[in-house]
């Protein structure tokens, strides 16, 4: 019986005691190419998807990395929801100057009569012909897909 309480110890501490399996810091992820897709009207996601990409940067380093996000559909909802919530707001900006490019798709605009003035610092240069195939195009150039 004491011999099966000292084995997941006895592991335990032979996995601590490896260099590297501990200390993510010293870990080398090399350069991320990484597009997130945003396409759902909820606060709350928008916010976790904000930490999402903070937690990725702060794992990689904003100089190993190249995000975007693309929002189409109920996504604008993210920058129109920025405009009235000052942490959402407040993540945005955070994340633009860790070099992050928010991109809106111009069919969404279009179909549901959106300018870009109802959209939190969003510009003409943001504007991508349409979401779904500008991630499509993006994963062809290799940037990897995420949906948080």
């Amino acid at each position: 019986m004491k011999t099966m309480k000292l084995i997941p110890l006895t592991l335990l501490a032979l996995l601590l005691s490896l260099p590297g399996l501990v200390a993510t810091a010293d870990f080398d992820y090399g350069h991320h190419k990484v597009v997130y897709h945003v396409n759902y009207d909820d606060e709350g996601r928008y916010m976790a998807a904000m930490g999402n990409i903070q937690n990725h940067i702060n794992a990689v380093g904003a100089d190993n990395m190249d995000i975007k996000v693309v929002m189409h559909g109920d996504g604008l909802g993210l920058l129109q929801t920025a405009n009235t919530n000052e942490n959402l707001r407040g993540r945005i900006e955070n994340l633009k100057m860790q070099n992050v490019e928010f991109q809106v798709c111009a069919n969404t605009l279009r179909g549901r009569n959106i300018t870009l003035e109802e959209l939190f610092d969003a510009a003409e240069e943001d504007v991508i012909p349409s979401g779904v195939a500008h991630i499509s195009y993006l994963q062809h150039q290799g940037y990897t897909y995420s949906k948080p």
